[in-house]
């Protein structure tokens, strides 16, 4: 197997190098950049395809340990998620060293010189700080040095689920600070190749991870083959998708089969088809006979031409990513265009706000993805003639749908541009969109709708949702002195330290400021009047003083706003030169105002819905009580005299 994989980078590396030669100085000659030499341009090419397959491998071999197969009742890996994990660290190393070389060549090839001129320290040091892409390898390569690091002490599943995350956040820096983070349309152009890269990531990484174990005959293939061919599926789509995007976003049709890298987008297409066929035949035939048979063969004879043909497609992608586009392609943006990948052209009046709509394919992918998983549970409950409350498929629904609007729509268009659009778009992710989506129940829905695993079967998507809520992490987030920390700490921190300042110039910071939104404010709502099972039950007066508590917070915090006199990301707003936003000073204020009343809001809105449920309770415990009298149980004090009576009598 590890000579199988090893043949495949040779071939992926030596396609990558083959296509920079054709390429010639073309895209130097673009750029402005002198030519460096062969070895820097080739090598380059070559650490950059050992860092991709490196990434691969490790994903791949950790979703697999934590997935796809199942650990023992004690919670720690078996012989094959063991194994897997092994894997998992020959990756991460192969990872680290392909991350690490990246930096120095990256720096070679910016200023046009050899290796070894860059090599010194204080050479190489100052060009990695002007360079984001570099120091983008460089945090990739500690982020693999700490996954190989952890993959030699842990054994337990918990703890392989989240090496598996951090190995997903390893993908990410070089994803948005590449190519695709400049120029027009940067925004669609990155959030395109990041989905690009995860689900690459986990098809080939996870087909790699299960050829490997089907090698080794381990337990429970037919478990592991039919699972991956669901996320094989799911993520051939998600590439294809996302692949199409990036490229019409880059390429224009008419240049597809008359330029060099209109053809190398045609020949990376075409391998992606066959991937899909390769795909479906896996499914069809690999995993039924798995299944029905315990024969391995066919899945394996497929698995291995098709990871063959994956690694040539990395290779295709190496040499596109060095590849120039034609002149055709190449358009100069605005200075509106070039900050935020969009132009904006008139005022954000009501109409525009409301229907000027720009989808994000991060979190508006996320938002109708969530609504589609939640009415699949929902009608799975109505198969099996279980009721699902409507109000909370409402209140689901309408939280998905905050999302996507926020987002999406003129509001999320606008704020990367106004800081008052920015507040209203914080307002809606933080405070409105967690309360809805915590009062749709998604847990409890899951926990009904998905089957459980039984007493001998493996652990599946049930188990993992109830390991989830109670997790030492999720305990350690729903503490209420953490979770109000967090939820109003956020607005100070961000704002008031510069952090906001520093994030305006990055796509990649405004979709880690949205993740953060959600996350806190879901994490803060979910103990307070969340319906699913929470690791921390608050008594109702705690929840309701924890309501209280965050209040004037979030009032003070919207009159510091007011007051300020001097603009939190001035340098930035003012670059844009907006006409109609030329008083930056006013447009804070309105921010700060918009934090001041629409946080009330959902805040009131929390307080009612925790008035109802403490309602509910007492009524559903007085109706148990009335039962327990009805049925000659007696009440509490009842049983409490009666008891006082045997003691008497027994002393009498």
């Amino acid at each position: 197997m590890a000579g199988l994989v090893a043949v495949g980078v040779a071939l992926a590396a030596t396609l990558a190098a083959l296509l920079v030669s054709l390429s010639g100085d073309g895209l130097y000659d673009l750029l402005g950049l002198p030519t460096p030499d062969a070895f820097t341009r080739h090598g380059l090419t070559v650490v950059r395809v050992l860092a991709e397959v490196g990434s691969v491998v490790t994903i791949g071999s950790l979703l697999f340990a934590a997935f796809l197969v199942p650990p023992q009742k004690s919670g720690v890996l078996d012989v094959g998620g063991y194994a897997a994990l092994r894997w998992a660290g020959g990756g991460a190393l192969l990872w680290w060293v392909g991350a690490l070389l990246s930096a120095p060549f990256l720096a070679a090839d910016a200023v046009g010189r050899p290796v070894a001129d860059v090599l010194p320290a204080d050479t190489l040091f100052s060009l990695i700080g002007a360079l984001s892409q570099a120091q983008a390898w460089l945090l990739t390569a500690a982020i693999a040095l700490v996954v190989f690091i952890g993959t030699r002490f842990i054994l337990s599943w918990g703890w392989t689920v989240a090496l598996f995350a951090v190995a997903m956040l390893g993908i990410m820096p070089v994803a948005v600070t590449g190519h695709s983070s400049s120029g027009g349309s940067h925004d669609m152009a990155t959030n395109s190749l990041l989905l690009h890269l995860i689900a690459a990531a986990l098809w080939v990484g996870g087909l790699i991870a299960l050829l490997a174990h089907g090698k080794r005959a381990g337990a429970h293939l037919g478990l592991a083959a039919g699972r991956f061919s669901t996320i094989a599926l799911i993520a051939w789509i998600v590439m294809a998708g996302s692949g199409v995007i990036n490229a019409l976003i880059r390429l224009p049709l008419a240049d597809l089969f008359t330029s060099t890298y209109g053809l190398l987008v045609v020949a990376k297409s075409a391998a992606l088809v066959v991937l899909g066929v390769f795909g479906y035949f896996q499914r069809e035939r690999g995993v039924k006979a798995v299944v029905e048979r315990g024969a391995g063969g066919p899945l394996m004879r497929l698995a291995a031409g098709e990871i063959l043909l994956m690694l040539v497609t990395f290779g295709l992608a190496a040499g596109l990513a060095r590849t120039p586009p034609p002149e055709s392609a190449i358009v100069v943006p605005d200075r509106v265009e070039l900050a935020l990948g969009f132009p904006l052209t008139e005022p954000p009046g009501l109409a525009t706000l409301l229907f000027d709509w720009r989808f994000d394919l991060i979190f508006g992918t996320l938002a109708l993805a969530m609504a589609a998983f939640y009415l699949w549970g929902v009608r799975k409950l109505r198969v099996r003639g279980v009721q699902w409350p409507v109000g909370r498929t409402i209140a689901w629904l309408a939280g998905c749908f905050v999302i996507l609007f926020a987002t999406s729509s003129g509001f999320g268009k606008y704020s990367p541009a106004m800081f008052s659009v920015h507040m209203q778009t914080h307002m809606m992710l933080s405070m409105l969109a967690p309360v809805l989506l915590v009062l749709g129940a998604p847990a409890t829905l899951a926990l009904r709708a998905l089957p459980p695993a039984g007493a001998d079967g493996p652990p599946g998507p049930r188990e993992w949702v109830l390991s989830l809520i109670h997790s030492p992490l999720a305990r350690a987030l729903t503490n209420p002195v953490v979770a109000l920390a967090l939820f109003v700490g956020s607005f100070y921190g961000l704002y008031l330290s510069g952090l906001f300042e520093s994030a305006l110039p990055q796509h990649w910071a405004h979709l880690a400021m949205n993740a953060h939104f959600l996350l806190v404010g879901f994490i803060f709502y979910w103990p307070v009047i969340g319906i699913d099972p929470s690791p921390r039950t608050l008594p109702h007066l705690g929840k309701l003083g924890l309501v209280f508590a965050s209040m004037p917070f979030h009032a003070f915090f919207g009159v510091v706003l007011m007051g300020m006199q001097t603009v939190i990301g001035e340098e930035f707003y003012r670059g844009l030169a907006l006409p109609w936003n030329s008083d930056l000073l006013a447009d804070q204020r309105l921010g700060g105002g918009i934090a001041w009343a629409s946080g009330e809001v959902p805040l009131l809105v929390v307080l009612i819905a925790l008035l109802v449920q403490w309602a509910r309770a007492d009524d559903r415990e007085a109706r148990r009580t009335d039962r327990r009298v009805d049925t000659g149980d007696g009440d509490d004090l009842e049983a409490y005299n009666a008891m006082l009576k045997k003691l008497a009598d027994r002393k009498e």
